[in-house]
């Protein structure tokens, strides 16, 4: 862990300054900051869009009972791209760049998946699936004599003198 945190922050940015200079000096200092200034621009608009897409699809899981995986590992990715295309650099942007392709990021999702990272939630209910109802409620103690009369003998679903049979 150490040596990948080495690699990050010390030969990432030299690789980023070596592109520069190699770039600047191909097309000149100022088109190379508009060009970083265009990456950044249009790349942030496409994390846009993109991002309100996966919204709405995780909306639309949502409604459906689904644990929306796929569209917030998306969201990832974009979060992750559009501080990338943020970053001034042409490797920043070019990385960034290709989490906004959707089958980049299907690739890479399946890639974690496969690695057990990245897990829907299993559901160990029961009645789901089974089609069997099920009645979520709330309820509140009327009787607080309930225990009492249980173990004097007594029936302990009496509420108020009153069993539930009785109320039909």
């Amino acid at each position: 862990m150490p040596l990948l945190l080495l690699i990050i922050f010390l030969l990432f940015p030299a690789l980023e300054f070596a592109v520069f200079i190699e770039v600047g000096g191909a097309i000149g200092t100022w088109p190379t900051v508009g060009a970083i200034i265009l990456t950044a621009g249009f790349g942030v608009s496409l994390v846009r869009a993109q991002g309100l897409a996966i919204l709405t699809r995780a909306r639309l899981s949502l409604q459906r009972n689904e644990f929306p995986l796929e569209e917030a590992f998306d969201g990832l990715c974009l979060a992750v791209a559009g501080v990338l295309l943020l970053t001034p650099g042409f490797v920043t942007d070019g990385i960034g760049g290709l989490l906004l392709v959707p089958p980049l990021r299907l690739v890479l999702r399946r890639a974690v998946m496969a690695r057990n990272a990245f897990q829907k939630p299993v559901s160990h209910d029961k009645h789901r699936g089974s089609g069997d109802p099920v009645i979520d409620g709330e309820y509140q103690v009327v009787n607080d004599d309930a225990d009492k009369n249980k173990a004097e003998g007594g029936d302990a679903r009496r509420i108020d003198g009153h069993t539930p049979r009785d109320s039909r």
